[in-house]
């Protein structure tokens, strides 16, 4: 038998409007545009992917029900949905403070690594973390 091996490929965000979105993913968040097509009487496909070496993206979907509004910048409640993980905290966090990133509150040294809330253009919350070098 075969080793299972399995991994995301993206997750779903939901926007209200494409353009503003990849946007800010593109210009704050530096992710790479990966796929922007249309397919079908407005949709697209928008498929986003961070620097670096990461094989899992961000797909972005337009919020079109009543129930897809309600959520956008709320798909997690009150809890991080994402989390971004970076080898240059500082470098990232003056970056995305210079793009105008609302940062819920200040960095933060935990045993794991440096950590601090932020809010994508939606409200969505995120961490940015830079783990700890294992010793």
């Amino acid at each position: 038998m075969t080793e299972r091996i399995q991994s995301l490929n993206a997750v779903s965000v939901l926007v209200k409007n494409y353009d503003e979105a990849i946007t800010f993913f593109t210009e704050v968040l530096n992710f790479e545009l990966i796929a922007n097509e249309e397919y079908k009487k407005g949709l697209r496909w928008v498929l986003l992917h961070p620097p670096g070496l990461s094989s899992t993206g961000i797909m972005l979907h337009l919020a079109k029900t009543t129930m897809d509004k309600v959520a956008v910048g709320n798909q997690a409640g009150d809890q991080v949905l994402f989390v971004l993980q970076t080898n240059d905290f500082w470098r990232d966090y003056e970056f995305m403070l210079s793009k105008g990133v609302k940062f819920t509150e200040t960095p933060r040294d935990e045993a794991y690594g440096t950590v601090a809330i932020f809010k994508d253009l939606y409200g969505n919350k995120w961490d940015l973390l830079q783990v700890k070098d294992a010793e």
